[in-house]
Order: structure tokens, then sequence, then C-alpha cells
């Protein structure tokens, strides 16, 4: 009886352990969720349309934050300086991919940060000349993305403008200096546009907050007839208080995209950028499906919109036509 006794108590502790272990084998046998890296230049508060873009792509791939997939947020708050040791971060954490998406900064440290982790991008320029792949249907390397244009539809903003402010002759043009090679090329394509409409470019530089409550001061003073601010996360970042200052100094202005007149700002043209994002989440999860970089063609954003705020065009009195509202893709009352 002892014997079998002992036989029944081993055998009731075989099973027990067994049993114990199985949760144990079974969660070691689930494959881990892949993590991405998000590299953004603004502050996470001011992303949320982008965000819903970004998620709605990786939902197309089939992969749902914190159920398929985990996402490690980077944001540098508008401090380009310290892009360097966020991406730095990234790839010492071995993310499965790094989306680079607060434009030329973010997308040229990604790159310069490693050779290895995919990078998608979402640039407004052509990433051909920014050197970030080689051709925009090949881009060879670890890099490809989106250009949501920027620089590019700059003469078609000024001309909208123009249409909404017939007597502007002076044009004032808010620029981010630490941002040069945007800055350059929206200027490139600014100054002929100006020419042809017979108004004079005169450019304003500002790389911080304080810098933009001095560039409104002058602006108080001189008195330009408009106000064009270039497309840039600094200024995304800061879109209130410029919208705040553009109304304080009854200054008619124009910006690149949605997020400033649904911050209060008079009107825009551009990229839609949250489908842009979403086209930014769909080449992340392809690439973690198994897709390369280099065989996914850098795409060209395809949506435009034009908003205007028509609250904020009664408070600085003005009479927006007709037919600009009719071609308005949404009018904020």
């Amino acid at each position: 009886m002892q014997i079998r006794s002992l036989k029944r108590r081993d055998f009731i502790t075989l099973v027990g352990s067994s049993a114990a272990a199985w949760p144990l084998a079974a969660h070691a046998q689930q494959p881990r969720m892949p993590v991405v890296g998000l590299l953004d230049n603004r502050a996470a508060e001011t992303t949320a349309d982008r965000l819903r873009g970004f998620h709605h792509g990786l939902r197309e791939s089939g992969f749902v934050e914190g159920e398929s997939v985990l996402i490690v947020y980077r944001w540098s708050d508008g401090d380009n300086r310290r892009l360097p040791e966020l991406a730095a971060d990234l790839v010492n954490r071995r993310v499965a991919v790094i989306a680079a998406t607060g434009g030329t900064p973010t997308a040229l440290v990604a790159k310069a940060a490693t050779t290895t982790i995919p990078i998608v991008f979402a640039v407004p320029e052509d990433p051909v000349a920014l050197g970030l792949v080689a051709s925009l249907p090949r881009p060879g390397g670890n890099l490809t993305g989106v250009n949501f244009f920027n620089a590019e539809v700059a003469a078609k903003r000024l001309e909208l403008m123009r249409e909404l402010v017939p007597t502007a002759k002076r044009v004032a043009v808010l620029v981010n200096p630490t941002n040069a090679a945007n800055m350059e090329a929206n200027l490139r394509q600014l100054q002929p546009a100006a020419k042809a409409l017979q108004a004079q470019i005169e450019v304003v530089r500002a790389a911080n907050s304080q810098e933009i409550d001095a560039a409104f001061a002058m602006m108080a003073r001189d008195r330009p007839d408009v106000l064009f601010v270039m497309g840039d996360s600094l200024f995304n970042t800061r879109r209130l208080q410029l919208a705040m200052l553009a109304a304080r100094h009854a200054l008619p202005a124009c910006y690149p995209s949605r997020d400033y007149p649904a911050s209060g700002g008079l009107m825009s043209y551009g990229t839609d950028v949250t489908d842009a994002f979403r086209q930014v989440g769909d080449y992340v999860g392809r690439i973690l499906k198994g897709a390369r970089p280099a065989d996914l063609p850098a795409v060209q954003a395809v949506k435009f919109q034009l908003v205007i705020n028509a609250q904020t065009a009664r408070l600085l009195d003005l009479t927006v036509p007709p037919q600009l509202l009719a071609r308005a893709d949404e009018v904020i009352e």
C-alpha cells in the first residue's frame, strides 16, 4: 500500500507540474510583437490627425497598436538638435522599422543613424534631391516613403492668397532658418510666382517661439499686406500662436495644411497630411510583413486640400470670393 501511495503522489505531482507548465509553454510559443519607432520633431499633442492617419495605414496592413505591434514614440518638441539622440535611442532598441514623420530633418537624421533598419519617411520635398533614395520607383538602400509636397505647391498657395486679397503687393514669408533646405526650396518656388503676380516677397525669420513673437512685432511695424507661412514642423507645433498673432495684428495669412485653419488660421492649401501619414503607416505594415524598402517605390501625395476659416475671414473683415468658397474642400464656420 505504501508503494502504491507513493506512486499515486508521484503521478499527481507530475500531472500538476505539467499543467502549470502548459500556460508558460503556450506563452513562450506566441510570437513577440514587432516594435516600430516613430521619430518626429513636433510635440505629441499637435499630431492627433497625423497619428490617426498613421494608425489607419497600419490597420490596412493588418497591424493594430497594442495588439499586433508596439510603437515607441520619440518627440523632439520642435527642437531639431535633439533628433540625433532620439534616433540613436531607437537604433539601440533595435526597432523593426523607423517611421521618420517629422519632415526633412527627421528623415536625414534617421538615415544617418542606421543603414540596416528600414526607414519610412514623410518629407515635403523631392526625396531624390535630398539624397534619401536613388530614384522614386527604385529607392535602393533602407529608405522609402512619401513626398507630401510643400515647396511644389507654394506657388499655388500664393495664387490662392492673392485671390482672397487681390490688392496684396507685399508678402511677408515666415521661414525657419534652421531648416535651410526647406526654406531654400520654398523660396525658389515662390520668387517667380510672386514676380508673375507683381508682388514683392519680404523674408521674415523665426527659429523658436520667442522669435515668432519678435517677427510679428516687426511685421506690425512694417505692415505687409499678407503673411505666407512656410511649411515647417516648428510652425506646425506653434500654429495656435501663429493664428492668434495674425488675428491680433489683423494680418491675413495662408498656411500649408488644414491644422492651421482648424486652429483659427485664415486659409490653407496643401497636401492632405492625414492621408500622407496613412501611406506611411501602410508602408510600415508592409515592411513588417517582409517587404524591403528598396522594393517599395517612394510615392507622391495625391490628395490636396483648400481649407478656409470663414469665421477668421469675418474677423479680418475679408469677403471670401464665391468662386474661392466653391473650390474649397472645407469651410470652417
